[in-house]
């Protein structure tokens, strides 16, 4: 499944970017196809195989994924740039910085091109997007199939409450989202369900370099100097804290949607996948949408059901893990272990 994710918030995460249509589902894309390259090149600093750790192919292989991720964006660039100053610009992350140039130009035309710097600053954030904007989501959108084939009972709801907001035609849930996109703010269940899954797999983590006068408290009034370390937040231990979480290691998006008065709501600032501050993801309100959506078009027309015990089938009991006494635990970048496995029927049409 996490493939199959992968691909489609690539393609999102492009068209929001780039305003490209990589169209990644259907068939090969340079660009698509050098950045999940590059993505399996990573090391953590984890491993413990010195060939892994040390491997002299590392570097040409990320210099070759580099040169081909370049020359996509940059042919994209430039067809923008042509384009710049049409009736055909748009808000893509792309155009908006293309106008910040334009504007500290002082120009209303981008005839004579960008500059170098220019063209290498967008380069790079264009790829941080990209990289930043799909593994993320993708993983997400798989614990929430995830989550939701182990707890039937909030299946049943959430479809509930897409027949009722969304009418009982599952097909038609698109058209009506495009005709007036602020429907996805009534769906009180449908984002319970996010958030409870990004409690329980929250996707990323944070850190920040310590500074000489800035100290971290904990619960009891202790302060920690943060001069020469690393701090980092990490959802995960936050966010199943039963210090701060009543039931913590339980699915139960019902603690969204109860009053601030009842044990069961969350307490303030303890919700933290796309953390806190000034330094918080600006990409969250977008990811946010894109799983709405994903939940709308998809979790009434198909039945997704994760096939461990298929997978498996013939090994030893040693080699098979469990976290939280769950087999799809989270590994490397947050995703789920193999990918989940899955079974995907189609139920509607």
């Amino acid at each position: 499944m996490k493939s199959l994710t992968d691909y489609l918030a690539m393609d999102i995460i492009g068209r929001v970017v780039l305003e490209s249509k990589l169209d990644s589902q259907r068939r090969s894309n340079p660009l698509v196809d050098g950045l999940r390259m590059q993505a399996r090149w990573l090391i953590f600093g984890g491993d413990v195989n010195p060939i892994e750790q040390y491997n002299p192919l590392r570097p040409l292989v990320h210099r070759y994924n580099t040169w081909r991720m370049n020359k996509y964006i940059s042919k994209e660039l430039d067809n923008r740039v042509a384009r710049f100053g049409s009736t055909s610009r748009t808000k893509s992350v792309i155009d908006l910085a293309l106008s910040a140039y334009a504007s500290g130009r002082q120009t209303e035309t981008l005839d004579s091109g960008m500059d170098r710097t220019f063209r290498r600053l967008a380069m790079n954030q264009v790829k941080l997007f990209l990289f930043s904007g799909h593994d993320t989501t993708s993983s997400s959108v798989c614990y929430l199939f995830y989550a939701l084939s182990r707890r039937p009972s909030a299946l049943q709801r959430i479809r509930a409450e897409h027949d009722e907001i969304l009418g009982a035609v599952p097909g038609e849930a698109a058209s009506l989202i495009t005709k007036d996109p602020a429907i996805l703010n009534r769906l009180p269940y449908t984002l319970a369900v996010i958030k409870e899954t990004l409690r329980l797999y929250p996707a990323v983590s944070s850190t920040r370099a310590g500074e000489t006068d800035f100290m971290v408290t904990d619960d009891k009034g202790r302060s920690y100097p943060t001069e020469g370390f690393l701090v980092w937040a990490n959802p995960q231990t936050i966010q199943r804290d039963p210090a701060y979480w009543v039931q913590a290691d339980d699915f139960n998006p019902d603690r969204w949607l109860v009053p601030a008065d009842d044990p069961l709501h969350p307490i303030k600032g303890a919700w933290r996948p796309f953390e806190h501050g000034p330094r918080n993801c600006i990409g969250q309100e977008l990811a946010m949408i894109e799983m709405k959506i994903i939940l709308c078009l998809t979790i009434r027309m198909f039945n997704i059901q994760p096939t461990y015990e298929e997978w498996d089938r013939g090994k030893s009991k040693s080699k098979i893990r469990t976290v939280y006494e769950e087999r799809g635990y989270q590994i490397q970048r947050a995703q789920p272990s193999e990918d989940l496995p899955c079974r995907v029927q189609r139920v509607i049409g």
